[in-house]
């Protein structure tokens, strides 16, 4: 596997990847978009971090990548849903720079409170002042926290410490997170009301973005102070210089910016205004978050390589990390199943509906749908189809994807089903996994009992005395061993189907000469691409 970096990437995070001989990196810093494009179609993965701008137009020239790392909690550099349509997984590192982040918010805290970076420059010119820069204490005040996340509950922790009063705005926590932390749960008009000091720690997007505005400093306290560390968007940058101008907040600290480096006339306003304590962009800028941040995607590019379960992947479903020792045997299961289906069903299903029954379905299933419809999928478009992009790809092609969980079992602690509508009819297959293998157990309304094999036939027909003894001969007359065979008929003398695993692909004039001579109202070669992958 080519990974190319872009970006500045701690080279001591980025041992795992240095120390697996399949991987070879190349650095290429600084690069214009331009000679990006020409270069990163020899790229299987690509890591950056906010220097780099992955749109749509670089995700186009990428036609080998595979995978987008962001060595960093935020995405906002990566346009994820043209990633997700190429089927490329999107990767971020959201725990390792966390610490750093939430430090550097009580580090703007305390210095804008303080007066540090002014205090420190007056004595650093020779003078000798003290009243000037007489400051505020934390203990006491009420801090407004706006995002209660990694970074933002790591951030109420420290407050508490400080004896501060914590209020928190966050419509995606529990009540019981904000109990845990000490903090008090509230909305937004209240965090903008009572808080002394407000400290946002969401992430930008549409909902967040000017989430802070002209409006919200008309109803804050006078005096009040605004700390963002966490994007540049969320605060108006025009409203927050007009409070500082004004008087109405004391100060303001900021580590972002709507853009970096500045530009605007506004933004240069802002940042040289007195009353603002500033930083370029430096909240995961620690050693140690450096480190953390390429260790951890690092880690996620050979776990993809190594097929396993990716931990911090924004773009696809994934489970539990508990549930995954338990869950995956049946992820093999899935794709093997899907495989087989389409190669049997007609052409140009409306429906495909994924059922799950007994214990299985106590879980969470979507990574199961996502990654059969994959399966399935891979066979209909020339487009590379996986986990990503499959729900998008079977939207475009007008199929509608179905779910059904059950936790009621008749034969099997677990089983799966897949079953595909055409206009030419329905095809059902089910399976499990048997002592750590996969099965399929059933076809259409026939009992099976059989492991998917790289090469396979399938034949239905009246069942009538010899007509094994003669799917024999013609498969040994033309060279072609038989590994295994299982049979199901509905009843005596019915119709009856075959389901046979042979050693070799069995080529048409063959499969010609086998459906004439047991008459078969069905016959079809399977090839199984993925049977081999199943341990």
């Amino acid at each position: 596997m080519k990974v190319l970096i872009t970006d500045e990437i701690s080279q001591e995070g980025l041992q795992p990847l240095l120390d697996d001989p399949r991987i070879e990196l190349e650095i290429r810093l600084g690069l214009t978009p331009e000679e990006l494009h020409r270069i990163v179609g020899r790229f299987d993965a690509m890591i950056t971090r906010s220097g780099t701008t992955v749109d749509a137009a670089l995700l186009e020239h990428g036609r080998r990548l595979k995978i987008v790392a962001r060595a960093g909690v935020g995405i906002d550099n990566v346009d994820v849903d043209a990633a997700s349509s190429r089927g490329i997984i999107v990767v971020n590192a959201p725990y390792g720079n966390v610490n750093s982040a939430a430090e550097h918010s009580m580090a703007l805290m305390l210095s804008l409170c303080r007066n540090v970076p002014v205090a420190s420059a007056s004595l650093k010119s020779g003078e000798w002042k003290r009243a000037p820069f007489t400051g505020r204490e934390l203990k006491d005040k009420t801090l407004g926290i706006i995002g209660l996340g990694k970074v933002g509950g790591r951030v109420a922790l420290r407050a508490k410490a400080f004896e501060m009063t914590v209020l928190a705005c966050d419509p995606y926590i529990s009540p019981k997170r904000a109990e845990d932390l000490g903090v008090k749960l509230v909305g937004l008009e209240e965090i903008v009301r009572y808080a002394d000091i407000v400290s946002l720690h969401c992430p930008r997007n549409a909902e967040t973005i000017d989430m802070i505005n002209a409006r919200h400093f008309d109803a804050m306290k006078d005096g009040v102070i605004i700390v963002n560390c966490a994007r540049g968007e969320i605060v108006n940058e025009a409203a927050m210089l007009a409070a500082l101008q004004s008087g109405k907040a004391a100060g303001a600290a900021f580590d972002v910016f709507s853009e970096e480096p500045p530009r605007s006339e506004l933004v240069r306003q802002l940042i040289a205004h007195p009353l603002m304590v500033v930083t370029p962009h430096l909240g995961a800028n620690t050693f140690e978050a450096q480190k953390n941040v390429a260790v951890d995607v690092s880690k996620e590019i050979v776990r993809y390589l190594d097929g396993q379960p990716l931990e911090s992947a924004v773009n696809i479903p994934k489970f539990d990390a508990e549930l995954m020792q338990v869950m995956q045997p049946f992820l093999s299961l899935i794709q093997q199943m899907g495989e087989f289906i389409v190669q049997l069903a007609p052409a140009n299903p409306s429906k495909v509906t994924f059922t799950y029954n007994g214990k299985l379905a106590r879980y969470d299933c979507s990574p199961l749908t996502v990654c059969g419809l994959a399966a399935l999928l891979n066979r209909a478009t020339e487009q590379e189809v996986n986990m990503v992009n499959s729900q998008l790809i079977a939207e475009q092609m007008g199929i509608c994807v179905e779910t059904v969980s059950s936790t009621e079992a008749e034969s099997f602690s677990n089983l799966i089903t897949i079953t595909l509508a055409t206009p030419a009819g329905r095809r059902t297959v089910a399976g499990t996994i048997f002592e750590g293998m996969p099965k399929i157990v059933k076809m259409r309304d026939f009992n099976t009992d059989f492991q998917p094999e790289e090469h396979m036939l399938v034949i239905s027909y009246a069942d009538k005395l010899g007509l094994i003894g003669k799917i024999g001969t013609i498969l040994g007359e033309a060279g072609i061993n038989i590994g295994s065979m299982n049979l199901g008929r509905r009843a005596k003398a019915g119709e009856a189907m075959v389901v046979l695993s042979v050693d070799t692909p069995v080529p048409a004039e063959v499969i010609d000469r086998l459906a004439a001579s047991v008459d078969a109202a069905f016959i079809r070669a399977i090839h199984m691409e993925n049977a081999s992958c199943i341990d």
